[in-house]
């Protein structure tokens, strides 16, 4: 993704207030041997960038004056209730050293098993990103997660799924291989089992007749 961006000669909280009242938005280039660009963007091209996952996710083209270089997005501030994106910083990112970055899960194929199929089995996603190494040019949008095999009372862990070529999990000691996704019955299923249960077994009681009495 392209992001334009410029220079930004002028600094401190009444400067960054004018800036946002013209409708830019200021922020920071860090990272590399360089030293750190003060810059300001369109707000509204950025508001709307930041509402797709790709910008949160992938290497990004940053261009200062005619001149592009790849960069990571790494922290954006939010007005605490309006739609205003107060300051945005960006990393610069070499092709030959590895990044670290969290990447989206997509996760599919859920309908097709035969936990949801067969048994009526819900899906919960108990985690929607995972940490991951890689050069930049490796950088996945998201990373996939087939769920189209998973049993009921079973889950997906990290070191379950297939990685891109050149992708490696950043695992951390309070969670090697954390859960991903399980596959539970609702309650209200269970209990509807439960409750039928008893029914069915008395119907055949109630069906046979009556004896004559002596």
């Amino acid at each position: 993704m392209k992001v334009v961006a410029f220079e930004r000669s002028v600094q401190g909280t009444g400067a960054s207030r004018r800036l946002r009242n013209s409708g830019k938005t200021p922020g920071i280039v860090y990272g590399s041997k360089d030293p750190v660009a003060v810059i300001e963007l369109d707000h509204n091209a950025l508001f709307h960038a930041l509402r797709k996952e790709a910008f949160h996710s992938s290497i990004l083209d940053l261009e200062i004056g005619g001149k592009t270089q790849q960069v990571l997005l790494r922290d954006y501030q939010m007005h605490p209730f309006k739609p205003l994106v107060l300051h945005i910083d960006f990393q610069r990112v070499s092709a030959t050293e590895k990044v670290h970055m969290r990447v989206p899960l997509h996760f599919t194929n859920a309908e097709t098993s035969a936990a949801v199929k067969l048994q009526g089995a819900v899906i919960s996603h108990i985690i929607t990103e995972l940490e991951v190494s890689c050069l930049p040019a490796d950088l996945p949008e998201f990373i996939e997660v087939d769920l189209s095999k998973i049993e009921v009372g079973h889950s997906i862990h990290a070191k379950d799924i297939a990685l891109p070529k050149g992708v490696s999990l950043v695992l951390h000691v309070e969670q090697e291989n954390p859960v991903l996704a399980n596959a539970r019955i609702p309650a209200v299923k269970v209990a509807e089992v439960e409750e039928a249960a008893p029914v069915a077994a008395a119907a055949p009681a109630a069906a046979e007749p009556a004896k004559d009495k002596a």
